[in-house]
Order: C-alpha cells, then sequence, then structure tokens
C-alpha cells in the first residue's frame, strides 16, 4: 500500500454528550480516539486535530482555527501538517472503523480520475469525515472556500465535497457509526459484547493494552485451552497458555511479528499434544482399572492386578 497520511478531528463541543470528552470516552475499556488510530496505525503520519491527550501510538497535535470552528476549520492546519499524495480523514468517534474499510477508501482514492473516496451510511448519506481525498484537490478546495467565504469557520462539509470527484464506498453499517449521543455510547458498548463478537474485542483491547503487535490464531489457542482443561483439569487452560506465551516470547526474541506468530503457533502445538496425551494415558489407565477390578484376580498387594494394567498397556501406543 502507498503511504498516506491521517488526519483525525477530535475537537468540537459534544453538545450532544453534555460537553463530555468524547474523543476518550471508552467502548470495549479503549477510547474512542484510540479506536480510531488503530486502523490507521500504519499511516506515515498522524494528524490529530484537537486537545492534547494520551495516546495508545504517537502523533502530531494541531488545533483548529478557530478553536470550535468546525470540520472544515480542522481541516485547513491538519492538512497544512501532511505530505503524503493520499490523506485519509477521519472522526474520532467511529468505534467500529476497520482496516478493511481503510484499504477500501485508500484503493478507491487512487483510481484514475478520483479525487477520493468516502463512505455512504445504510441510508446512502455520505460520510465525508471516514473518506480518503488526495492531497492536491482537497487543498486547492479548501483554498478556495477560504477565499470565497473569508475563512474555513462554521462551514458545513457538503461545500467540500459538492466539488470533489469523490467514489462512495459502501462498508456496512459499522464503519461509519458514530458516537454523537449517549445512547450511541451505549449501543456501541452492547454491540461490543454481542456474540460473535466480544472475543475478537476482547482480544484486539488486550493487544492494544499490552503494546502487542501480532496476530492471535485464537481459534488455536481456544482449543490449546480446551485439551489441557479437558485431558488434563480445568485450571491448566489459562497456565498452560500463559506458559505457551512465555515460550514464544524466549523463542522469538529479537524477531518479528511474523516469527513471534510462529513461535506461538509452534509451541502451541507442542502443549496441544502434551495434553491429548495425558487423555490419552488417563483414559487408558480408566480402561485397565475398570477390567482389573472385573476380572477379579487382583491379590490383596495388588500383583496381579499390576501384571493385568502391564498387559493391558501394550499396544495402546501411550508411554
Amino acid at each position: 500500500m502507498t503511504a498516506y497520511d491521517v488526519i483525525v478531528l477530535a475537537g468540537g463541543a459534544a453538545k450532544r454528550l453534555g460537553g463530555a470528552d468524547k474523543p476518550g470516552l471508552r467502548v470495549g475499556g479503549r477510547a474512542l480516539l484510540d479506536r480510531v488510530l488503530s486502523a490507521c496505525a500504519d499511516a506515515a503520519v498522524t494528524v490529530v486535530v484537537g486537545g492534547r491527550r494520551a495516546t495508545a501510538r504517537p502523533v502530531v497535535w494541531t488545533r483548529e482555527v478557530p478553536e470550535g470552528g468546525g470540520p472544515l476549520a480542522a481541516l485547513g492546519p491538519g492538512l497544512r501538517m501532511t505530505t503524503a499524495e493520499r490523506v485519509l480523514v477521519l472522526s474520532a468517534d467511529l468505534p467500529f472503523l476497520g482496516r478493511g474499510t481503510v484499504d477500501a477508501l485508500l484503493t478507491a482514492a487512487g483510481e484514475p480520475g478520483r479525487e477520493g473516496a468516502l463512505c455512504t451510511d445504510p441510508d446512502g448519506r455520505d460520510q465525508p469525515l471516514v473518506a480518503a481525498y488526495r492531497a492536491e484537490p482537497l487543498r486547492r478546495e479548501l483554498a478556495l472556500i477560504a477565499t470565497e467565504h473569508g475563512s474555513l469557520a462554521g462551514l458545513p462539509l457538503r461545500l467540500l465535497t459538492a466539488e470533489l470527484d469523490l467514489a462512495r464506498i459502501d462498508a456496512g453499517p459499522d464503519a461509519s457509526f458514530d458516537c454523537d449521543t449517549w445512547d450511541d455510547i451505549a449501543a456501541a458498548r452492547a454491540r461490543i459484547r454481542e456474540h460473535g463478537a466480544v472475543l475478537d474485542e476482547w482480544i484486539t483491547s488486550v493487544k492494544n493494552e499490552l503494546g502487542i503487535d501480532l496476530d492471535v490464531d485464537t481459534a488455536l489457542l481456544l482449543d490449546l485451552a480446551r485439551d489441557a482443561a479437558h485431558g488434563v483439569a480445568r485450571p491448566a487452560a489459562p497456565l498452560t497458555t500463559f506458559l505457551v506465551g512465555y515460550a514464544a516470547a524466549r523463542a522469538s526474541a529479537g524477531a518479528g511479528p511474523d516469527e513471534a506468530a510462529a513461535a506461538v503457533a509452534e509451541a502451541a502445538r507442542k502443549a496441544t499434544d502434551l495434553a491429548l496425551r495425558w487423555e490419552a494415558e488417563a483414559e487408558a489407565s480408566g480402561g485397565e482399572a475398570a477390567g482389573a477390578g472385573s476380572s477379579g484376580g487382583g491379590t490383596a498387594d495388588g500383583t496381579a492386578g499390576g501384571a493385568g494394567r502391564d498387559a493391558g498397556r501394550e499396544g495402546t501406543g501411550t508411554p
């Protein structure tokens, strides 16, 4: 993917949220701003227009002119701090923006003749703050609007998008879902806990919290945890996955994400094989004990019973 820059608009009064610090509100344990930043982590330059705050990764800060002047007033100073041919423009309140949407926008914005691309919501409405623009047409139109109106403050985004040749991307309902009200925040928090989404959301949140850049094979680790719990004991599941992670970290020290992921897979394979061997032993021992009990051939000191167990183990393939 060709290098791109990103401008995240994180200003505004959040009046429908009672003036709350909207970019800092948490959904799934992560600030809305950090969730947006994670979707464009490979940007060459990331500019956040708004008040400074702690963020999950380094960014460049600037403010709109005047403060509270609206999205066009924020785009101007943000754009001056970028150099890439394409600029991703995002609001800071998109809890479900994903890498797939970012890639689709950048690809569409790079098509011959196009000056950018934006998402449309399920009702067909344009979302100019979930968009990618070619930098030069964007600079040109902002300059023309500022000249015509005297400044960019307080002006609607449609003055910009109406003059640009933009592709439309239907990225589904989640990509353009933004949080303008407390009901929106509640809906977002509920959605990430829905069956089928909560596990991926949790793993992503943990990786961000721990600063881990690693594709985790969730199914592999869940299978390992299941086998350890079933074949050994229930507490073995979390302890085994911890040890797998520790072993993988030691084996891939200084390596890249691909090597680290391979180390996790190899450690998980070894631990899974071990858990399955334990399970096979337990099943074999249970069958042998039942056979010895029904034969009635055991002596008080267990000598005959012991011989029966040895005989029963032949050909099982267990250690």
